[in-house]
């Protein structure tokens, strides 16, 4: 008889939790499609332009350790994309003080190395220092037994991406011999961000300056509230400043001496500060140790995630895009493509974007192809080339050269091709689909090739000799060396 209930009851449980999963998954993919619905509806009329335009930065805000630099988010490939971004360059020593922002967070690491850590809510600090430091042993031995704890600091490089959900504070400090330069993607048209489509930069530290808040003319913020901010005050506070003291102190329990220094109310260093002495975190070493398990963890895990696979205290938050050996097209005449997105880094799924890395060697062309499902926003950070954009009028919406440190967005669906210069192209594309997908014209894998001759024949009116051409003649996929050039002069 006891047999027989253990039995039931287990059977019970089995398809209570079947049950539960499914209604996960579910939920989990109808989040997705939220997501991609209200970035539909936001953007219904902000796509409609006939010309585009390769951006640089439109305002430089100077701290005591760095540069912060932000382009116009006005601009309207930046409202059609429903995105905004900003470049930090951090001296050496230099600490980009914590802070969190109402949209996810797409960041890719330029240049340098440092560390990187994220404050993610309700996870425990599973980091703990050793106490062993110089700085430890001229304490009193009572407060060296009170080990500091936190959670994970990621070493991050060149080539990193790091990915952040909206609300997460995080920080970055530069323990390298050369600047650390992060370019960000803010997705402020993310179903994550409930506030509009103003980014909005809520700093936990120091006196952030005001030309870091978004300038962009939101209709969803009302004209009352840009006055009572304007009335309270010009300059901008950490979110400590706007409590009151005795409740703050009462909070974390100390006096209120410690709560001013915490307001930072005469603080003028700005958003990067100088560390003054090196800066005390617990972090492992990297080693290729780790990237291998790393390569090996998404081996396993077989591109397939079901949301239950990897708990978000564990989630891996960054992922280099800079290796050849990872990348997934490589045409040793003409450069190589490298991915990032859901299948490999599965936080991606949770904020609705990716990545692809782009190297272009001297003289060669990237295929023209359109994305499927996203939009994609190219930073370049390398080199220089020409791009074309084509509308759904057939018209160049852009046709000009890029070059490195600017920004053009190719709009969703819009046509788009690349021919490196003398020196090479290279590139990050953001793009806001956590699995964007592209539709390649010509090569081995385009959509001519997959076309009957003669359907190319009666389209084009050309000869079946003449769409066997625009078929074959490229065998290459998506990057193509510039061997062809000398042949079609002589046509």
């Amino acid at each position: 008889m006891g047999s027989s209930c253990l039995v039931s009851l287990t059977f019970c449980f089995l398809v209570l939790f079947n049950c539960c999963f499914a209604q996960i998954e579910q939920v989990t993919s109808q989040r997705g499609q939220q997501q991609q619905g209200k970035r539909r509806s936001q953007q219904q009329n902000e796509c409609q332009f006939d010309r585009i335009k390769a951006l640089e930065p439109a305002r430089r805000i100077k701290s005591e350790a760095g540069v912060t630099e932000i382009w116009d988010e006005n601009d309207q490939q930046f409202q059609c994309a429903g995105v905004v971004v900003i470049r930090h360059t951090i001296k050496q020593q230099g600490l980009l003080l914590p802070s969190y922002s109402n949209t996810p967070k797409f960041i890719y690491v330029d240049q340098g190395r440092g560390f990187h850590g994220a404050a993610i809510p309700g996870c425990p600090e599973t980091f703990q220092s050793s106490g062993q430091n110089s700085r430890d042993r001229r304490e009193s031995s009572e407060d060296q037994q009170q080990k500091d704890q936190q959670q994970k600091v990621r070493q991050v490089r060149e080539g990193d991406v790091v990915a952040l959900p909206a609300g997460v504070a995080d920080w970055f400090y530069n323990n390298g011999d050369s600047p650390l330069v992060l370019v960000q993607l803010l997705d402020t048209s993310n179903a994550a961000n409930q506030l509009d489509q103003d980014f909005r930069k809520f700093f936990l530290a120091g006196n952030p300056q005001q030309e870091l808040q978004s300038q962009r003319s939101s209709n969803q913020r009302g004209q009352h509230e840009g006055e009572s901010r304007r009335g309270q005050q010009e300059r901008y506070r950490n979110l400590f400043g706007g409590f009151d003291e005795r409740l703050l102190a009462e909070a974390f329990n100390v006096d209120t001496k410690l709560v001013r220094r915490m307001r930072n109310e005469n603080d003028n260093r700005g958003i990067i500060v100088q560390v003054q002495h090196e800066l005390q975190v617990v972090s492992p070493q990297e080693s290729t140790e780790e990237e291998e398990r790393e390569r090996e963890h998404q081996r396993r895990q077989g591109g397939g995630s079901n949301g239950l696979e990897e708990s978000f205290c564990a989630a891996r938050l960054k992922h280099n895009i800079n290796n050849p050996e990872d990348a997934d097209v490589f045409n040793p005449q003409a450069g190589r493509l490298t991915t990032v997105n859901s299948l490999n880094l599965p936080i991606l799924r949770h904020i609705q974007l990716s990545a692809q890395r782009g190297v272009l060697y001297p003289n060669a062309l990237m295929t023209p192809n359109w994305n499927i499902n996203a939009h994609s926003i190219c930073y370049i950070t390398r080199g220089s080339g020409r791009i074309q954009i084509v509308g759904d009028n057939g018209q160049a919406v852009f046709d000009g050269q890029v070059q490195e440190g600017q920004v053009i967005t190719a709009p969703q669906n819009f046509a788009v091709v690349k021919k490196a210069g003398s020196q090479g192209l290279e590139w990050v594309s953001f793009k806001t689909n956590d699995n964007a997908q592209i539709s390649e014209m010509a090569g081995r894998v385009s959509v001519i090739r997959a076309i009957p001759e003669d359907v190319l024949a009666n389209a084009f009116q050309i000869s079946r000799e003449d769409a066997r051409k625009l078929k074959n003649n490229r065998d290459e996929v998506s990057v193509f060396s510039s061997s062809q050039e000398s042949r079609r002069g002589r046509d």
